[in-house]
């Protein structure tokens, strides 16, 4: 069975130029999705023509650009069709896997969103190593400042709070206030790590 998939970004958009162009290539069922965009990769429309496809059928698309924006998730699902032993299709660019000449576009999208991962993983890491270097703390912002855990103590013992009534003031849980007491405790040796329990 052939399948077709349309796909415009806003609901003034109209999908009637990509459904004509889908009918002619003999598609048998089109799914649509209205006003949604392309960069998100979970679809209602899109899933379900997903699982109408059966092994043996096709999926025909008028632009690679409705299918997915982004390279990698368009490889991803094309690699879900071939192994589903499904066909692809997409008009504006000729490219048909049932051909050698649409695998071979296929294989060469692969291997460039492969080649895209692998320049941002590059990226990530030499930025850390930069970052590293300059002496800038990497990660997520801590959640209380060393000033704070050190008014957290003062808090409990000289205002009597609770650990749970501490957390409560500095907006964080009770085990992330003990954890981060405790840490800078051990940190400067000035008590024993029990800090706030």
């Amino acid at each position: 069975m052939i399948i077709g998939y349309a796909r415009v970004s806003t609901e003034e958009q109209n999908l009637a130029l990509q459904t004509i162009a889908l009918q002619s290539a003999g598609c048998v069922k089109i799914f649509t999705d209205h006003g949604v965009s392309g960069a998100k990769t979970t679809r209602p429309g899109l899933e379900r023509a997903l699982r109408r496809l059966k092994p043996g059928g096709k999926l025909v698309v008028w632009r690679l650009d409705r299918l997915g924006r982004s390279l990698t998730h368009l490889v991803k699902i094309l690699d879900q069709l071939g192994k589903r032993q499904i066909r692809f299709q997409s008009l504006t660019e000729c490219i048909d896997t049932t051909s050698s000449g649409g695998r071979l576009i296929f294989h060469m999208m692969a291997a460039l969103a492969e080649f895209e991962c692998s320049l941002i993983s590059e990226r990530t890491r030499a930025g850390m190593a930069a970052a590293r270097f300059e002496g800038k703390r990497l990660g997520r912002q801590r959640s209380m400042t060393p000033e704070q855990c050190f008014e957290a103590l003062r808090l409990r013992e000289q205002n009597q709070w609770s650990a749970r009534e501490i957390a409560a003031y500095y907006n964080v849980y009770p085990r992330t206030l003990h954890r981060r007491v405790s840490g800078l405790i051990a940190d400067r040796k000035l008590l024993h790590p029990a800090g706030i329990a």
